[in-house]
């Protein structure tokens, strides 16, 4: 049976969490890969009409929060200076290729393309190896900005915690939290939005305080790998809580909504954004927004196990 074609929203922007994940066995990318994943990103969203509101490098597999802007909105001026960024200033770019380069540019597609390409490269020379990398294609899935964008920025930046590599988010040097603590968002490579322009927190500074504080209120957990039965101070935590599913519990419960429901956002966002791409579902009968249960408002466009 084909494989569904790629959820792509065409004609405006739209907001993509990627996710890509190596063919090799254990965790292949090391501190120098993943700083090099880390600039290559920073690299080709200077040339890709592109805004980065996430990332993490994990150690065999990456995460990416994306908005793609579309070529309708992107100008031929627009394609010159990119391209002089590329080149360098003394470089012209010509009026034959801007169509190409503006269709380039504009798609996720070729942005992952040139991202798993060029770092194949460097991990083949680096290894002394050859042959691929990457497993099959990249996943996506279109998010919706507010809420649903907070709530998908920080599943990618609790990674880490999740994994039992540091106690918080921000420690970490290859996700976006601690791209802004550590580096201080170096180069204004990635977004201050963080989806609270939607309610209307215009200052940065704020939006970086609130962004932090929903994390905290997320994901203030600590997971240590497999253990055998519960911990005493676990069930101590529980019995505190009276047994009852805090916010935490229900956003780690719902987390695979994430990363493999297709489509996610309001009830309404998931219906408009299905009628673009309904054409590539082979299904006869058309798909409804589901609501996720543990997470009010949100909805998919799939149903899934939980």
């Amino acid at each position: 049976m084909p494989r569904t074609a790629r959820l792509l929203i065409p004609n405006e922007p739209a907001v993509y969490h990627v996710i890509t994940r190596t063919a090799l066995g254990g965790y292949p990318l090391g501190d120098v890969e993943k700083d090099f994943l880390v600039d290559l990103i920073r690299r080709l969203s200077k040339v890709y009409f592109i805004e980065v509101f996430g990332f993490c490098i994990m150690g065999n597999h990456i995460h990416a929060l994306l908005r793609m802007f579309p070529e309708n909105s992107v100008s031929d001026e627009d394609v010159k200076k990119h391209y002089a960024r590329l080149h360098g200033q003394d470089k012209i770019c010509l009026d034959g290729q801007i169509p190409f380069l503006k269709q380039k540019w504009t798609s996720l597609s070729e942005f992952c393309k040139e991202l798993k390409q060029t770092f194949s490269r460097f991990y083949n020379k680096r290894h002394g190896r050859r042959g691929f990398f990457w497993g099959d294609r990249f996943k996506s899935l279109i998010v919706e900005k507010g809420e649903t964008l907070i709530n998908c920025l920080a599943y990618i930046d609790l990674n880490p915690v999740r994994a039992g590599l540091v106690a918080k988010p921000e420690e970490y040097r290859w996700n976006s939290i601690g791209y802004h603590a550590q580096q201080k968002n170096k180069g204004d490579f990635l977004s201050l939005d963080f989806g609270l322009k939607e309610f209307g927190v215009l200052d940065t500074k704020e939006r970086l305080r609130l962004y932090r504080k929903f994390l905290y209120e997320a994901g203030a957990i600590k997971t240590g790998g497999k253990k055998k039965g519960i911990e005493q101070k676990t069930v101590e935590k529980e019995r505190k809580k009276g047994y009852r599913f805090t916010r935490t519990d229900r956003f780690l419960h719902r987390t695979r909504y994430f990363t493999d429901s297709g489509i996610i956002g309001s009830k309404e966002f998931v219906r408009q954004q299905y009628l673009h791409v309904k054409d590539l579902f082979q299904a006869p009968k058309e798909k409804k927004p589901k609501p996720i249960s543990g997470l009010k408002g949100l909805y998919s466009l799939k149903r899934l196990t939980e």
